[in-house]
């Protein structure tokens, strides 16, 4: 680094610009508008994010690979030492019986066309006993592979049926009428030969079931017929008797039902026959239905015409009561400039005179119309109602005759349709039972496989990468459930709300991070640039006066945050103040011992010296420093003093930035003490190495006590793996002295005519 010498009031009071707080002002945290949009952030952190499952699966590819690898060394095992089974197919193909047993009867028939049939015939398939068929014609009992020779002959059986059944599939087609059938055996030669038989003999026993039913319906109709015909005689004969007897003409196409609405229709209230009678009443009935709504809709009009409701719809009267309105208005706009003996007005008088005349007439004729109709209607009216009255002895002597004939009527239709419905169902049976038709046929005959099915080496490969796939990702989303860390950017704004300023990759190994920052063309130095230009735009004011830099836990790099951002911005020509605030585990020191008791923010805050006393300059132009001194014994209670007040104050209005290395968050109150004298608080978080709760709590904390936060840097994050890659723990020890993980930077002090200088290495 460059030497630099000068006085630290000098240097200081050049003046930089802007608002400096006066001395016994309280600080107040800047509430202005930050350069990040917080809506957008909240926006990221719900929905379907394409990189983030990107990065889980990156982040766990050799988790995923391995399970992988696992299972498809574990199905090829398997597949390896699995007996090779075959299995043979065949199909058939069942229609349904399309016939009725009573056809064209009044209640809905029961027919075999119907979703149990079908259900019925893959249970038939099944079945036990079609099974001890297959078993007993292939004579598979007698099979030592099957079962064995010791045992009885039932005993045999009943285990190779067992066996068979274990093995036997049936598999129906949907939508349509196919059946598959298979069977799974070590000898493919057996396999076909038993699948075969198995609709051989399906069909064998669907012949011989249709045959025997077959049988019992014809002669059961037989006599069904015999006895119908008899009856059906008997029942026609008794109904030409009847009528005879009673003298009774009765015509068919009647509608029945009497006219007056008493029970008992001439033909039985059906479209059978009926009387002559009847059909009269039933015409002049329907006659004076209409007549009674013509009377009705008559008086109707006739009450409306009386009340005038049918002159105000009448056309005439309003296209005269229209031209009325004009002339009266007429005249009263013209007797505004005449007299109303003058000439013009005694016509328009006139005029008014004779419409009113006509208005009156013209109502009178529209009343007296509507009322002689209402006359003529109620006059048809009685005369139909008289009517009705002479035929209604008439039917009603008819209709009690009519009784007992529609009762034998109906026993001829019943009998007859009986009979006919038998004689049909007679003739099909008697053609189908003599062909012997089945509804089962063989689709296609089972082959001798020629390969085995089981195991089926490529297909157990493929479900087990399938299947390690699935473990696999479902392990990486487990951990990764689990496992909360904040890990990336994404995680600070999604999880944390806070904007992200900057990410710090982490130093590689050989290189420690002060060779990193030595070097302006590190990424480490390129990082932190970025960060300091991000701080620039962080209020809408420009970087805070003051900054106090924290985080969670020790050891997250908030130490050589500090002095990176302190040194960037005392290279833009900025007078920087690095104040070391963590009086309990300091990482600024001086190497002069003597001079590191004598000075420090420790014996500042315990003395009345001015802060220019204790600050020392360093080897980088522009940037000054102010170790943290003794380690006190109340740290918390020195910070929280007046006193530190009074000596920020004075520090803003020396230098155009004060930037303070505050102690963790967690388990001490220094920081969010330190964060409410402030501007702007920038929180350091350690890439995979602090939980997201634990972060949390520090961000309300800070808040709590009035802290603003400007943003978040995100440090030691690893680009290699941080698609996701991380390591997981946190713990949390932190006690008085130097410690020996945070980063340590070295400051050696000297004198040169009065004027203190440091070099920070």
């Amino acid at each position: 680094m460059n030497d630099y010498s000068g006085s630290v009031p000098d240097i200081a009071d050049r003046g930089r610009g802007g608002a400096i707080a006066p001395l016994g002002q309280n600080l107040q945290v800047s509430q202005g508008p930050t350069m990040f949009d917080m809506d957008s952030l909240e926006g990221d952190a719900g929905g379907f994010n394409l990189r983030d499952v990107w990065r889980v699966l990156y982040r766990w590819r050799w988790l995923i690979a391995a399970v992988t690898l696992v299972s498809v060394l574990a199905a090829f095992g398997l597949s390896l030492l699995t007996t090779p089974l075959y299995r043979a197919y065949s199909s058939l193909e069942i229609t349904q019986p399309q016939s009725e047993l009573i056809a064209r009867a009044n209640t809905e028939p029961v027919v075999q066309r119907d979703p149990a049939f079908l259900a019925t015939q893959y249970g038939l398939l099944k079945s036990r006993s079609l099974t001890e068929r297959v078993v007993r014609q292939l004579n598979l009992a007698n099979d030592p592979s099957i079962a064995p020779s010791r045992l009885s002959l039932e005993q045999r059986e009943r285990i190779a049926g067992n066996v068979v059944q274990a093995n036997y599939l049936v598999n129906p087609v949907l939508g349509s009428r196919l059946i598959n059938l298979s069977y799974v055996d070590r000898d493919p030669v057996r396999a076909a030969r038993i699948v075969n038989t198995f609709g051989d003999a399906f069909i064998a026993s669907q012949l011989e079931r249709k045959f025997g039913q077959t049988a019992y319906a014809r002669q059961f109709l037989q006599t069904r017929l015999d006895a119908t015909k008899k009856t059906l005689e008997a029942s026609e004969a008794a109904v030409v008797n009847y009528a005879q007897s009673q003298g009774l003409v009765m015509v068919s196409g009647g509608s029945g039902g009497g006219a007056t609405g008493d029970g008992g229709g001439g033909g039985g209230g059906g479209s059978g026959p009926t009387s002559l009678e009847s059909g009269s009443m039933v015409a002049i009935n329907a006659a004076l239905s209409q007549a009674t709504s013509d009377r009705i809709a008559a008086a109707a009009r006739c009450h409306q015409g009386q009340s005038g409701s049918e002159i105000q719809r009448d056309t005439a009267m309003q296209t005269m009561r229209s031209r009325r309105a004009e002339l009266q208005a007429d005249y009263d706009q013209k007797l505004t400039l005449y007299k109303p003996e003058f000439p013009a007005m005694v016509q328009l008088r006139a005029q008014i005179a004779a419409l009113d005349n006509q208005l009156r007439q013209q109502g009178g004729n529209i009343s007296g119309g509507v009322c002689s109709d209402y006359n003529a209607t109620l006059s048809r009216e009685s005369a139909l109602k008289a009517r009705v009255g002479q035929l209604k002895g008439a039917v009603l002597n008819v209709q009690e005759r009519s009784i007992k004939y529609n009762i034998l009527q109906r026993e001829v239709d019943t009998n007859r349709a009986l009979y006919d419905a038998l004689l049909q169902r007679f003739k099909e049976i008697g053609v189908a039972g003599g062909v012997g038709a089945t509804t089962v046929a063989v689709v296609d005959r089972a082959d001798v496989p020629g390969a085995p099915f089981q195991p089926n080496l490529f297909k157990n490969v493929f479900l087990a990468v399938i299947l390690g796939l699935g473990l696999g990702v479902a392990l990486a989303y487990l951990i990764e459930f689990i496992d909360d860390t904040v890990k990336a950017p994404e995680d600070v704004k999604q999880k944390l709300r806070v904007p992200v300023l900057g990410v710090v990759p982490i130093v590689t190994k050989g290189e420690t991070i002060a060779d990193q920052l030595a070097d302006p063309q590190s990424p480490v130095s390129e990082a932190y640039f970025s960060i300091s230009a991000a701080i620039q735009f962080s209020t809408s004011g420009g970087s805070p006066k003051s900054l106090l830099v924290s985080s969670s836990q020790p050891a997250e790099g908030k130490s050589s945050t500090c002095y990176a951002i302190a040194q960037n911005f005392a290279r833009l020509d900025r007078t920087v103040l690095l104040i070391d605030a963590d009086m309990r585990k300091p990482s600024f020191f001086i190497e002069d011992s003597e001079k590191a008791k004598t000075v420090g923010l420790s014996a500042l805050l315990t003395s009345d010296s001015s802060l220019v006393s204790h600050v020392s300059a360093t080897r980088s132009p522009n940037l000054f420093l102010l170790s943290s001194g003794r380690v006190p014994p109340n740290p918390a209670e020195l910070l929280a003093s007046v006193r530190m007040r009074a000596i920020l104050e004075e520090a803003m209005s020396r230098f155009d930035m004060v930037i303070i290395d505050a102690p963790p968050v967690l388990g001490l109150a220094d920081a969010p003490l330190l964060a409410s004298m402030v501007q702007g608080t920038l929180l350091v978080v350690q890439s995979g190495a602090i939980r997201r709760p634990a972060v949390s709590n520090t961000i309300n904390r800070l808040r709590s006590t009035g802290g603003h936060i400007i943003g978040a840097v995100l440090t030691k994050f690893d680009p290699k793996t941080s698609a996701y890659g991380y390591g997981y723990g946190y713990g949390y020890g932190y006690g008085y002295g130097y410690g020996r993980d945070a980063y340590k930077y070295g400051v050696t002090a000297g004198d040169d005519g009065g004027t203190r200088r440091i070099q920070l290495s």
